[in-house]
């Protein structure tokens, strides 16, 4: 079924979408200073009685701000994005809670790993375990030495062996097509537009303001309140923006790796059954908005739907069922009663 989307393909396709989110950073960063300049020319224009606003004067406004700022536009991204390849792992492992864990703790899932990246000659990722009672997964990294698959006690602990491969196989496709590292470029870039709206908001709302123009008068304390929510603005807009590719990202994703699995695992009524029991069962408490669009499954981030980062469980089963020919299977008991209650740490074999 994968090999109908062409693996060769999605991976030269997340190459080239990888690198226009890298270039698209700094990019929209520089718009958004431009804007700010446009805005705060158009807006002083007014101050005289009559006034008309001339477009071409605050255009050129805007211009002359990226000229003088636009330079701390790109050292920003480069120093953000530097920061990210070397320390996105210990970033991803403190937001996450996710414990590296070896052969030894975890022979089974290791196993199960091992016969699927020898079926393709694939080096193998690490594991790590989110010690939760959710039914989740996930895969992260952005180069062969940092992949890992990341799987919540619940879930390994939950479904039966044909049913955990194929959450494995699941997680390797995205490995494989390289879109787990485009999703990390994705959470990177909206994180840092997130980060400082949220710094400039902070400031407006529990004060601290900049001292942004040299008197100290209500006009220009009022001018700086203006600044601040001008910025503000141009900020949620620029995340709106990087949301809109976020979304459109995550969920086609999610179809094809549940394609690449099932290539992997020749298993379509596992693939199913594995999202049936995780349905209902998928939220990480106390886990990072930004890292649950990585997940399997991601139901609570939709507002009747609209801005789901993944598409319906029901979907992708259906999807799966019509593309392998295979009737959607009546959900049999499962091999253990799904956790309820924080796990306890320690090996399990």
């Amino acid at each position: 079924m994968a090999s109908a989307f062409g693996l060769t393909t999605q991976i030269y396709n997340n190459h080239i979408k990888s690198g226009i989110l890298l270039a698209g950073f700094p990019l929209l960063l520089i718009g958004m200073i431009g804007s700010f300049f446009v805005i705060m020319n158009a807006l002083m224009q007014h101050i005289a009685p009559g006034a008309h606003t001339n477009w071409a004067v605050a255009f050129h406004a805007g211009w002359l701000g990226i000229l003088q700022y636009g330079q701390w536009a790109f050292l920003g991204a480069f120093l953000w994005f530097v920061i990210a390849y070397f320390f996105h792992d210990k970033i991803m492992r403190v937001a996450t809670g996710a414990v590296p864990v070896t052969r030894k703790e975890y022979p089974k899932i290791y196993n199960l790993l091992e016969n699927l990246c020898i079926s393709r000659g694939l080096t193998m990722p690490a594991f790590e375990i989110v010690d939760s009672p959710a039914l989740n997964a996930f895969a992260t990294g952005i180069d062969q030495k940092s992949f890992k698959i990341v799987l919540t006690r619940g879930l390994v602990e939950h479904l039966p062996d044909d049913e955990l491969e194929s959450v494995i196989g699941h997680e390797l496709t995205h490995i494989m097509n390289r879109d787990v590292r485009l999703m990390v470029i994705s959470i990177i870039f909206v994180g840092i537009i997130s980060f400082l709206a949220q710094m400039v908001y902070r400031t407006l709302l529990f004060g601290g303001r900049p001292n942004l123009y040299s008197g100290r008068d209500r006009g220009n304390q009022a001018g700086g309140i203006l600044l601040m929510l001008i910025a503000l603005a141009i900020l949620m807009v620029g995340y709106a923006l990087a949301m809109l590719i976020r979304f459109a990202l995550s969920r086609k994703r999610e179809y094809l790796a549940d394609a690449g699995s099932i290539e992997l695992t020749k298993n379509p009524e596992a693939m199913m059954k594995a999202l049936m029991r995780i349905a209902g069962h998928d939220e990480l408490q106390h886990f990072p908005h930004e890292m649950q669009q990585m997940c399997i499954e991601n139901s609570h981030s939709s507002i009747v739907g609209m801005f789901a980062t993944h598409p319906p469980i029901e979907a992708r089963i259906k999807m799966i069922s019509e593309m392998t020919n295979t009737p959607i299977p009546t959900l049999p008991p499962p091999a253990a009663p799904v956790p309820t209650q924080p796990l306890q740490a320690g090996p399990w074999g």
